[in-house]
């Protein structure tokens, strides 16, 4: 069944099938956005107001979610990440856009894309991908009450949080050890780290103790100590290292297993995506913004590529 505009134009596919017995509804959309980070939300926004038809398929949650201060975003001088997505949201309904609560399970091209998720099926010639990274954490106690407030996992998002206080690094590589040098040039001068499952080369170990003057811990961290305020990490052997915030460094990964059956080109790790100027990825029509391609990711970065993305797709409908 086909739904029509006034000049005749087809803008809505409707097929009914059965499966696991429920009706699937295929709709038809000019994009598809999956993932209501600052960069979905922000294309969401530039479509809507070129009067597109757009759909923002949000599993909720997300990484920028889990940002208590967000204070170098233009415009605003301290916002918190849930409240940053929320008035996006609300941006992007002002201006037309869909929004689904749906978890994405596969993407597929053909003539156009499919967007395979676990309640519809939607169709789309262009789709933004702005579904983030998760970070890798260690097992921690009261790891919930001192997230963002205390423990952080981003420096260029959260490192000034620790300027002048009792800082421990900690994370289960030597990028940790390059980490914790950098925090004490940048910050503070009282920095430790705690390694962990990672044992530090002795030569690294002799220059980062005597010449930077950073005291190196080997330990199984299992929990954050302290009541209103972070006040130490408690090691699984009982020992305790006192500080009053954690950088923690123990990597990430993408949330890109919906894209596992696409030919995208990557980084040299094969992480990565690569996209072009417009945030277009190796396949045409795809567009990745945010932690997902390659260089730096932090909120504000993020909101610019969704720009830019979401006017390079309404450039190219235009040619249609």
């Amino acid at each position: 069944m086909y739904v029509y505009r006034k000049d005749g134009s087809k803008i809505l596919t409707v097929i009914f099938a059965a499966e696991r017995g429920m009706e699937e509804t295929r709709r038809t959309y000019e994009c598809i956005i999956i993932g209501a980070g600052p960069g979905g939300l922000q294309a969401a926004l530039h479509l809507g107001r070129y009067n597109r038809r757009v759909l923002l398929i949000d599993r909720g949650g997300g990484r920028t979610t889990h940002a208590a201060h967000i204070v170098n975003y233009l415009g605003l001088h301290a916002v918190s990440g849930r409240q940053l997505v929320a008035t996006g949201l609300k941006q992007a309904r002002s201006f037309g856009t869909e929004i689904v609560r749906d978890v994405v399970t596969r993407v597929e091209k053909k003539d156009v894309f499919t967007v395979h998720a676990a309640i519809a099926c939607y169709q789309a010639p262009f789709v933004i991908v702005s579904a983030g990274a998760v970070d890798h954490l260690p097992n921690l106690g009261n790891l919930s009450r001192f997230f963002g407030k205390g423990f952080y996992t981003c420096v260029d998002c959260d490192g000034h949080l620790t300027t002048g206080r009792k800082l421990l690094v900690m994370g289960n590589s030597l990028n940790a050890a390059r980490l914790a040098v950098g925090m004490k040039k940048m910050y503070t001068d009282d920095t430790a780290l705690l390694l962990t499952d990672f044992d530090l080369p002795a030569d690294d170990r002799q220059i980062i103790e005597e010449e930077e003057g950073i005291r190196v811990y080997s330990g199984q961290p299992a929990a954050l100590l302290g009541e209103e305020e972070l006040e130490g990490v408690l090691l699984d052997d009982d020992r305790v290292i006192p500080c009053r915030a954690v950088m923690a460094s123990f990597g990430w990964g993408l949330n890109d297993g919906f894209l596992s059956g696409l030919p995208l080109d990557r980084d040299r790790e094969n992480f990565k995506i690569v996209t072009g100027s417009s945030n277009e990825s190796s396949l045409p029509g795809l567009y990745v913004v945010g932690a997902m391609k390659t260089g730096h990711s932090q909120a504000i970065i993020a909101a610019g590529q969704g720009a830019a993305a979401a006017i390079d797709i309404n450039s190219q409908l235009l040619e249609l």
